[in-house]
């Protein structure tokens, strides 16, 4: 598997060594200090890299089938991937008519609460994405109020998400973990910015196994991200395969799933 928050491909093994190099050099210091800690305390040494014990009773993981890694060692067997775990919110969503029911396709746009605070980033993709035909849902995050919407844009600091997917045709996201699970459950290819962590990682998987996207997050240019877009809603084939892995999770909400190991593990 590639390093852990590099966002390099699984197939290409260049610069790996030199990534763990990078890696053990700014984080092995923090990684050492923890594991004495937790020495100290009387719990068990911490793996190399690895900052928190894995469960000898239960261990979850959030990652659809599809986008998963191929092991090598496969995980053992207190080890269960929850494919999706969506949260249910109450009540429908609400939007102006002309964002529902306009011309041109439906697009979410979220970089997370952390991205959507680079204000300067959030305008030119709005500035860019006022170019298309198409209508835009953006959580706005934070700094709402220093971010201007155009023609065809309609959002709030704060928006409902699992209602509002699903009306979705497309994301454009920074490739968090919630947010690109939340994708592959409602069914919708993606558009990926990655800012830090495991959004590199995820939106590499996006890209390298063609669920929709990867773009350099500042590098973009407009035509290169409008192009992005048409290619991405274009494409059937994308968009059949992100729907046959909605209706595969959904039939085994992973929530519940999670749910009942977890009382099964605190009844053993």
């Amino acid at each position: 598997m590639p390093p852990v928050f590099s966002g390099y491909a699984a197939g290409d093994r260049t610069g790996w060594d030199e990534f763990w190099a990078a890696y053990d050099q700014h984080l092995g210091p923090l990684w050492a200090g923890f594991d004495e800690f937790c020495r100290e305390r009387g719990a068990p040494g911490l793996q190399p890299r690895q900052f928190i014990h894995e469960s000898p009773d239960l261990n979850l993981y959030l990652y659809p089938a599809e986008a998963d890694y191929a092991r090598e060692r496969p995980l053992g067997p207190t080890w269960h991937r929850i494919d999706t775990c969506v949260r249910e919110e109450a009540g429908e969503a609400e939007l102006p008519d002309e964002i529902r029911h306009g011309d041109g396709s439906l697009i979410y746009l979220s970089l997370g609460s952390l991205g959507s605070a680079d204000v300067g980033l959030m305008q030119r993709l709005c500035d860019a994405l006022a170019t298309t035909p198409h209508r835009y849902i953006v959580s706005k995050g934070p700094q709402a109020d220093e971010i201007t919407l155009r023609d065809g844009q309609w959002g709030a600091e704060y928006l409902p998400q699992p209602l509002l997917m699903p009306l979705c045709d497309l994301v454009i996201t920074h490739g968090g973990n919630n947010t690109t699970t939340e994708c592959f459950h409602h069914g919708l290819p993606m558009i990926t910015l990655p800012l830090f962590w495991d959004q590199y990682d995820n939106a590499q998987r996006v890209e390298e196994l063609g669920f929709g996207r990867r773009l350099a997050t500042y590098a973009w240019e407009p035509s290169e991200l409008t192009s992005a877009i048409d290619s991405v809603l274009n494409n059937t084939n994308i968009n059949d395969r992100m729907q046959k892995i909605s209706v595969r999770v959904k039939a085994d909400p992973g929530r519940v799933r999670a749910a009942d190991l977890i009382e099964s593990a605190a009844r053993a």
